[in-house]
């Protein structure tokens, strides 16, 4: 019966150590409020304001269509005009274009014959990313321009391919990075937070006092990880209302199943917290054992690339990692409406990696405590 009160007492103890200092409370509650803000603005793939040479060597009208409907995209708002091969290679040397564009002099007079009439596009090879994607841009650009002039002379093309996208019509990039986001902050401020509990006692001198207050080493861990699932939970439900209610990305799954993969989550990454703030004597070794799990934790989670898109020996390596599975439910649940079952096969490793990550931070504990 002593058990539930003592836990209690040492989780409204920790508490009180975060957010009883506004400056803690600034730090775990501002952060939030600023990604949330800035991230689906800035953490974007979008391309939106590339610049785009154009050497137009053709004085006829198709060709000064194709050149206003370049300038007319969304994706470039400045048109730089070129006037010889040298000029190209000399903007994208300067980076003032990202993609420079050749017309040749007898474009007009190949599309009036029915003759395939090329176009030369010459991209920043040191931008790929975003030069691959405006690439994508022109050719869908150049692409309606053929099928309009086919369309106005009675043809048609001989075959057309009609995409439709699921989960995201409108391929808005909000609809990827704030789900994401919930993984992400979430992985940022539970982890360090628990990573931060034991060392803080220690460098504080007030953990001798824990070892001998009536309290044993498990409730130790589960005094320090209850703290830290709450600011996760509340975290989360901050960027998840601001996707929904601000930024109005669909939510179509159960919170239930969202919620219930974000306990799992924040259990397997209080182990990982648990077991770095056993092995560090200060806040900033632990600060550093955090950051040094979380960056490799980030980046292959298939947040920035998809998992399969990796090597296979790398994919297998991926599956002890607990953001990547997280982050997948997340999006599922937010965007496709995950079903049970799949949700389910996304939590089950959650469980598996944080009964592990319990078990070895509880081992390490008790050493250090012996």
């Amino acid at each position: 019966m002593r058990f539930l009160p003592r836990i209690h007492a040492l989780v409204v103890k920790e508490l009180q150590s975060v957010f009883g200092n506004p400056s803690s409370r600034t730090l775990l509650i501002m952060p939030v409020i600023l990604q949330t803000l800035l991230f689906p603005f800035a953490a974007t793939l979008e391309v939106k304001n590339a610049s785009l040479g154009i050497f137009n060597r053709d004085t006829g009208a198709p060709a000064q269509e194709l050149v206003q409907r370049f300038a007319q995209s969304n994706a470039f708002t400045e048109v730089i005009p070129l006037h010889s091969e040298e000029d190209m290679r000399e903007a994208i040397e300067s980076r003032k274009t990202m993609l420079s564009v050749s017309i040749p002099e007898d474009f007009s007079r190949r599309l009036a014959s029915g003759e395939t009439a090329p176009v030369q596009v010459v991209l920043d090879g040191r931008r790929s990313n975003g030069a691959q994607i405006a690439f994508g841009y022109l050719q869908g650009i150049t692409e309606t321009f053929m099928k309009d002039r086919l369309e106005a002379k009675g043809a048609a093309l001989p075959s057309e391919v009609v995409t439709r996208y699921w989960y995201n019509p409108n391929l808005d990039y909000r609809n990827f990075i704030l789900p994401n986001l919930v993984a992400i902050i979430t992985t940022i401020g539970s982890l360090i937070l628990t990573a931060l509990s034991v060392s803080r006692e220690r460098e504080q001198g007030t953990f001798d006092q824990l070892l001998v207050s009536p309290l044993t080493p498990e409730m130790i861990m589960i005094g320090k990880a209850v703290p830290a699932m709450i600011v996760a939970f509340f975290q989360a439900t901050l960027i998840l209302c601001a996707a929904v209610f601000i930024y109005d990305v669909p939510f179509r799954g159960s919170l239930i199943f969202l919620y219930t993969g974000m306990f799992c989550y924040a259990m397997s990454l209080v182990g990982v917290g648990l077991f770095i703030s056993s092995l560090c004597n200060t806040q900033q070794q632990a600060f550093l054992g955090a950051f040094s799990f979380m960056m490799p934790a980030v980046m292959l989670s298939g947040f920035a690339a998809p998992v399969e898109n990796m090597p296979r020996w790398l994919q297998v390596i991926t599956w002890p990692n607990p953001v990547r599975h997280f982050v997948e439910i997340v999006k599922g649940v937010f965007l496709k409406d995950a079903s049970l079952e799949r949700v389910f096969a996304l939590t089950w490793p959650l469980v598996v990696i944080g009964a592990i990550n319990l078990t070895a931070a509880a081992i390490m504990f008790r050493r250090k405590t012996a």
